[in-house]
């Protein structure tokens, strides 16, 4: 426990320490910066509401990518999953919204939609892997350009809004939306679904017989052949379910946000989703830390972009700076190890 509550405050002072250094290389006042960081994440009830519905899609594609990396398959691809499944849920929405269905059966089915198209074209890039022999990072990653490129022909086609030439879909009645506390601020309801997919995936990864099926086959995959695990299987299963939870996030956004699809639907959650991964060590815990690091991140850098240039950057120079420092740290302390040891001896 000591260990990780170490660990813990280690890493936190270490993306401290990389945000003071990214500001410095830009130039930009350390104190006054922090001071636009905060306020935009923190606040008040705006920012706090901006940094919570940025948690939400983080932590869902990080819960997808978790997955997929725990099976040792390494999903890159959770953007495209993310922009099939936000269309799966649109077309569901089109169609049952032309004739008339109750808007909670609305919401649900659209919901339902969305995790099964980003299950979909998981599971598809798995069974490539395992049948076909596809690399399974060059497969996603490919596959994140077709799902671009289908999300663009669909707003501009078959899903466009009625009576317009814009490349957009029906904006969904407020009804169908995701309940907003406050209808001045952006928080909705759809948080509490990535909060309850973190529980469950905890259990199901660290609490049962599937889940410890798919650490196995990640971790060791001959031991798993040896004792008549079907690998296939279950990195097949873990990329559909990694593509569920990212289609998930497409629906938090639907839903919860944007109401509506375009060419701009994609907002590149499903690759921010990696680094949150990373940094989260692969745990649904580890991950709600991390997302929210970066959610603050987020929402506070969007403030500091208001008063200052090249603010709206820094967060993604922030996410690679910390990944790369953390890699680098956690290859010392294992370089260490032996030599420690040793010295023990």
């Amino acid at each position: 426990m000591k260990a990780t509550l170490a660990r813990f405050g280690l890493t936190a002072l270490g993306l401290i320490a990389i945000l003071v250094f990214t500001l410095v290389v830009f130039g930009l006042p350390i104190g006054p910066s922090l001071h636009l960081i905060i306020q935009g994440a923190f606040g008040d009830k705006y920012g706090v509401a901006r940094t919570i519905v940025r948690i939400a899609p983080l932590l869902l594609t990080g819960l997808g990518v978790t997955v997929a990396w725990r099976a040792g398959m390494y999903n890159i691809g959770g953007e495209g999953q993310y922009v099939i499944g936000g269309l799966c849920g649109a077309w569901v929405a089109k169609v049952l919204l032309d004739v008339n269905s109750p808007a909670f059966v609305v919401s649900i089915l659209v919901i339902v939609a969305c995790a099964a198209g980003g299950a979909g074209y998981g599971a598809f890039a798995g069974w490539l892997n395992a049948k076909r022999g596809v690399n399974i990072v060059i497969s996603t990653i490919l596959l994140n350009f077709i799902a671009l490129q289908v999300l663009s022909w669909a707003v501009a086609g078959p899903l466009r809004q009625k009576g317009s030439t814009l490349p957009w879909t029906d904006e969904l009645p407020q009804a169908v939306m995701f309940y907003r506390p406050d209808r001045t601020s952006d928080l909705h309801a759809g948080v509490f679904l990535a909060l309850f997919a973190a529980f469950i995936l905890y259990f199901v990864l660290f609490r049962s017989r599937w889940g410890y099926l798919v650490r196995l086959v990640g971790v060791n995959p001959r031991v798993a052949q040896v004792n008549h695990v079907d690998s296939d299987r279950v990195q097949v299963a873990a990329m559909a379910l990694s593509g569920a939870l990212c289609g998930l996030a497409g629906a938090v956004q639907y839903l919860g946000i944007s109401g509506q699809l375009s060419t701009e639907f994609s907002q590149n959650w499903g690759f921010l989703g990696i680094p949150v991964t990373l940094l989260g060590g692969l745990h649904p815990a580890g991950l709600l830390l991390s997302a929210s690091y970066f959610g603050a991140l987020l929402a506070g850098t969007a403030n500091l972009a208001r008063f200052t240039e090249g603010g709206d950057t820094l967060v993604y120079v922030i996410q690679g700076a910390a990944v790369l420092g953390l890699a680098g740290t956690r290859s010392y302390l294992a370089s260490r190890r032996p030599s420690v040891a040793a010295e023990a001896a």
